[in-house]
C-alpha cells in the first residue's frame, strides 16, 4: 500500500511500502526515529530482540522511548508496519501515557505526520 507522496512538516516528501519508509528521498529500509529535530535515526531495537519469541515479533519497549522525554515533543506517533503488526509492551504503552500519542499502521501514521504543525517524534516499523 503506497502512502502516496506526502510532506513532513510541509517540506520532506515521504511514503511508505511494505519493507521501506522514504524520507526526503533517503530510503530506509530498517525502522527509523524521526526526532524533533527532524533528523532521522535507525530504531534501535536490540535490547528489545529478546522479547521476540515471546511476542512473536520484536516488540516496540519501554526502553526504546526514554529519549522522547529529552526532546519534549506535543505529539508522538508511533507506525506499527504496513497492517499494524508491531506489538507495543505494556511498559512502552505507560511512557507514551505520559504525552499525546498516536498509535496507528505506518502509512496512517504518515498521512497524519503529513498534516502535522505541532512539534513530534515519530517511531516507524516498515515490515507487517
Amino acid at each position: 500500500m503506497l502512502s502516496g507522496k506526502n510532506r513532513l512538516s510541509g517540506e520532506r516528501p515521504i511514503k511508505t511500502r511494505n519493507g521501506w519508509v522514504e524520507i526526503d528521498r533517503v530510503r530506509y529500509d530498517h525502522d527509523v526515529i524521526v526526532h524533533a529535530d527532524r533528523s532521522v535515526t535507525k530504531r534501535p531495537k536490540k535490547a528489545a530482540k529478546k522479547f521476540k519469541k515471546t511476542y512473536g515479533h520484536t516488540p516496540l519497549i519501554g526502553d526504546e522511548l526514554r529519549f522522547i522525554a529529552a526532546e519534549c515533543p506535543e505529539i508522538v506517533y508511533i507506525g506499527t508496519g504496513q497492517y499494524g503488526g508491531l506489538p507495543v509492551t505494556s511498559e512502552a504503552r505507560e511512557i507514551l501515557m505520559q504525552f499525546r500519542a498516536v498509535i496507528r499502521p505506518t502509512p496512517v501514521v504518515i498521512d497524519m505526520m503529513a498534516e502535522e504543525t505541532r512539534s513530534f517524534v515519530a517511531i516507524l516499523h516498515v515490515n507487517c
